[in-house]
């Protein structure tokens, strides 16, 4: 599909001037009606391959359903608006009915990111896209660039970290909508920041799911955590890829989007000869193309797979990054001491040295959380920038039993060590919300299902899903469907300017907030204009980086508290401090060499 078909959607609602143009794709139905909220029907003509078609005088703004063979009223498979949540009708809009001021963006490239991960229910105390904007500013100066936005397609109800979210093209009402993401989207490109979206292709959630009223979108030949994986590989598959394939376009045209991030692709079930994210990219990038804009696809996935990133001429799928997580994992295992699950096959420094120097820590060999089997390959061809690595995202401080961030696990000066090392590495860093200011609010997992049998079902699964781990130590579980689980996760931005307490000590996020944006200044100044390498190394037990590799221009002494005193560079003439904090029995100290700078 390129630029010019892009002007509308395939399928969906289309306004042309006094009619709208439905097209539905339900090739096990015999007839299908668009019914409007005023009970009016308006048959539609089938086409082939199982499509439908109708025009009716029909503008945007009203509301509709299909009807197939007589059935219950459903809502449009490929909605743009559900304002009355996913069990409700329709809402037509015109998507040319937004005015854009972004004419002149052209994007970032991958070296230029800088991340922040965000959810939008829970970054502002109003929960809006429009309350975002007000943060924009602020993260500006702060040395984000690109602004990562958690799942946005429509979920039951209006607490949700959006990966139930069951109208992959429509845009959570209670957010802002449509017209609330663009507006999001348009004030940060006229900052010169880019948005990345996280979607997920991987599977549907449970409550409002009506795909299989519609058509084969699933394939009981595979299964997924989820259940049934979505239908990539088997009979009746072409207008399924097609679909997903479309919903990635219809962000980067209609809504501007500077990326994609595709949420835990290892879960993506495909046995075709070419398997749809290798395909998703490829038109994403043909489409971006077309637009003269940048556009980055970022995978997330456990399996360290060289092949996501490896550029098409070495037979790789040519995405721009993906979430190397051995990163976040060796790091937290050497300042908390936790052993459980994948925590149990990281733990000591050479682990992090290696994140540094490679990306990847597990190449191949066994992993005892996979039952040793090998994890990993060897990462050859892959640019340092296109790992993206944290410290905390939204599953590493969520999928925890209450939702603790790091800064309620260590000390402040192992958090500040632990940043530096994120924010001076040649990697793609990502920040968490909340986590440049020390947050004393936890991120925990909340749902707001309407389903009496599924609201019972996650409140209890949540409880049983952490029952034997030592690091829920007991006390009041978080319940999922609980307002107060949601509420406990809002960000609480006086923080930022006011002294936060923890158990009624100062914790002194402002400092905190201080050491990131120093940090940040530094890679802006240095990192990013340098060759993105690095050399990181054992020193009597402190972890020295020095970037580039060749010819340094930063050093980055990571001293822990089992650590000798640390090495200082040989050449030291050269060398002046540009950073340093110690307290807690850490310390990091940041020389940058002037003769190179």
């Amino acid at each position: 599909m390129h630029t010019a078909a892009l002007q509308t959607l395939l399928y969906g609602a289309t306004p042309r001037e006094e009619q709208t143009e439905f097209r539905v794709w339900a090739p096990t139905a015999k007839r299908v009606d668009v019914q409007l909220e005023s009970g009016a029907l308006f048959h539609m003509y089938p086409e082939q391959e199982g499509n439908f078609q109708a025009s009716a005088p029909v503008r945007a703004g009203e509301r509709y359903f299909y009807v197939l063979d007589g059935g219950r009223p459903l809502p449009d498979p490929v909605s743009r608006l559900l304002p009355e949540g996913v069990h409700g009708p329709t809402q037509v809009v015109d998507p040319a009915g937004f005015r854009w001021s972004d004419a002149g963006w052209r994007g970032l490239d991958m070296p230029d990111y800088v991340i922040y991960e965000l959810h939008v229910g829970t970054f502002t105390p109003e929960g809006t896209f429009d309350a975002a904007i007000g943060k924009l500013d602020y993260l500006k100066a702060l040395g984000i660039t690109v602004v990562e936005v958690m799942p946005v397609a429509a979920t039951p109800g209006c607490r949700n970290w959006g990966y139930d979210g069951v109208a992959p093209y429509a845009v959570q009402a209670c957010y802002g909508g449509p017209d609330g993401l663009k507006r999001f989207v348009d004030a940060a490109h006229q900052r010169g920041m880019a948005v990345i979206l996280d979607v997920v292709y991987n599977h549907l959630g449970p409550e409002g799911n009506y795909f299989r009223l519609f058509g084969p979108y699933f394939n009981a030949k595979h299964t997924t955590p989820w259940g049934d994986a979505l239908n990539f590989d088997g009979p009746g598959c072409g207008p399924v890829r097609r679909f997903f394939i479309n919903n990635a376009l219809y962000w980067i045209h209609e809504y501007h989007m500077d990326g994609l991030r595709l949420d835990a692709i290892q879960n993506i079930q495909d046995d075709s000869q070419r398997h749809i994210i290798d395909e998703i990219n490829a038109e994403v990038q043909q489409v971006a193309h077309e637009l003269g804009r940048n556009v980055c696809v970022i995978a997330e996935t456990d399996e360290n797979k060289a092949h996501i990133t490896r550029a098409k001429s070495a037979g790789g799928w040519d995405l721009c990054g993906q979430w190397s997580d051995d990163f976040h994992h060796s790091v937290h295992t050497l300042l908390t001491g936790e052993n459980e699950g994948y925590y149990g096959d990281f733990g000591v420094k050479e682990h992090l040295v290696r994140a540094l120097n490679e990306g990847f820590v597990y190449q191949g060999q066994p992993f005892k959380f996979w039952k040793n089997q090998p994890r990993g390959t060897r990462p050859e061809g892959v640019p340092m920038p296109a790992h993206v690595i944290c410290i905390q995202n939204h599953d590493q401080v969520g999928n925890r039993a209450t939702g603790e961030r790091l800064n309620h696990l260590v000390p402040r000066g192992a958090c500040k060590l632990a940043a530096a090392l994120l924010l001076l590495a040649p990697h793609t860093p990502l920040l968490f919300m909340g986590e440049e200011f020390a947050a004393s609010s936890p991120f925990q997992f909340f749902t707001d299902f309407g389903d009496p049998d599924l609201q019972k079902a996650v409140s209890k699964g949540r409880r049983e899903e952490f029952k034997d781990f030592s690091t829920f130590t007991g006390g009041e579980f978080p319940d999922p469907q609980d307002p107060a689980t949601f509420d406990r996760s809002k960000l609480r931005w006086e923080e930022v300017t006011q002294q936060a307490t923890k158990d009624g000590n100062p914790t002194a996020a402002n400092d905190v907030l201080e050491w990131y944006k120093a940090l940040l200044d530094l890679r802006h100044r240095i990192v990013m204009r340098s060759e993105r390498t690095c050399k990181a190394e054992l020193r009597d037990g402190s972890i020295v980086v020095q970037v580039p590799a060749n010819e340094p221009k930063l050093r980055v002494i990571a001293k822990f508290p089992d650590a000798a005193n640390s090495a200082q560079p040989d050449d030291l003439g050269a060398w002046s401090t540009a950073l340093s904090s110690a307290e807690d029995g850490y310390s990091v100290t940041v020389l940058v060499n002037q003769a190179a700078t």
